[in-house]
This record gives C-alpha cells, sequence and structure tokens, in this order.
C-alpha cells in the first residue's frame, strides 16, 4: 500500500502519464488523417487505372 502512495504522489507517473495520453491523441489523430488520405489515393489510382486500360 505504501508503494501505491508513493506511485500516487510522485510528479514523474503523472508527467509520464500526461504524454502517454498526449502521444495516444497524436496517433489517432494521424491514423484518422491516414484513413481519409488513404480513400482518396485508392479513388486517385482506380481512375487512372481505368483511364490507363481504356486508352
Amino acid at each position: 500500500m505504501l508503494n501505491i502512495r508513493k506511485f500516487i504522489k510522485n510528479s514523474k507517473a503523472a508527467t509520464a502519464i500526461e504524454y502517454g495520453l498526449i502521444a495516444a491523441l497524436i496517433a489517432v489523430a494521424a491514423i484518422a488523417a491516414m484513413k481519409g488520405l488513404g480513400s482518396s489515393l485508392n479513388n486517385t489510382f482506380t481512375n487512372v487505372s481505368s483511364n490507363m486500360k481504356a486508352s
């Protein structure tokens, strides 16, 4: 129980948790941006491919 109290009072642990939350938020934003960009690129390459086959 004493170790848990020390961990809760430790400011370094709180800072590490905050950095972890910030990193997780950045990762979620990056994944969302890449998903949207991936769909757009897929449509572009599909259009290019179909136009090349028609030529």
